[in-house]
């Protein structure tokens, strides 16, 4: 049974962007559903009632690959704001693109005081391979909410050890996240102030 993660983001967009995400996420939740797949979501930040500035979306499945897919690269949605009344610009991006969160590599850093373990029997499609012994394991990083479940081996204890890397890998993945949406941030005030929009004059 493949399996494939994607990273979701609004980029340095507006709140409308994030609206896209959110509504990406529920037109993959839909396919993943449609095509057999397993969906398992981790949001990135602090969303709010528009969305989450990110989001990762895992599908384990046979046509997990071939869904996935179709959605990696630029995604734009095009609708009128409901957030700004009579706001001109219709057109609205969503970036997409794989990433390997299977711990591999990973050096965790995480203190285990910080997660819960849950035990589930593996849900999903797989037939007569399919895990049916309890050792699924779903992991939650209390501080943050986020939440993974892993299911591919048939040992619990590997499977533990394997829900702790991904949980520090997709920590660093939306660690990296914000930095560049600071760099961004940072870009895009370097270019008011070459307008003439400087916030504070310094005279030396």
């Amino acid at each position: 049974m493949g399996e494939v993660t994607l990273f979701l983001t609004s980029g340095n967009g507006p709140v409308e962007c994030r609206i896209a995400v959110a509504a990406l996420i529920d037109i993959l939740r839909k396919e993943a559903k449609a095509n057999g797949c397993v969906f398992d979501l981790v949001v990135g930040g602090q969303p709010d009632a528009f969305g989450p500035k990110s989001a990762i979306v895992t599908m384990a499945g046979n046509r997990s690959e071939e869904v996935t897919k179709a959605h990696c690269g630029t995604i734009r949605f095009v609708f009128k704001s409901p957030v700004r009344k009579g706001h001109q610009r219709q057109n609205w991006f969503v970036g997409v693109r794989q990433v390997d969160l299977s711990g591999a590599g990973v050096v965790p850093t995480i203190a285990l005081g910080d997660l819960r373990f849950e035990t589930l029997r593996a849900g999903g499609p797989g037939g007569q391979h399919q895990n049916t012994t309890g050792s699924a394991v779903r992991a939650t990083h209390i501080p943050t909410g986020h939440t993974v479940v892993c299911r591919e081996e048939r040992s619990q204890h590997r499977n533990k050890a394997t829900a702790i890397r991904r949980l520090q890998a997709i920590l660093d993945l939306i660690a990296a996240g914000h930095e560049q949406q600071e760099k961004a941030a940072l870009f895009m005030a370097s270019k008011e102030l070459e307008r003439g929009n400087a916030v504070k004059t310094f005279r030396l």
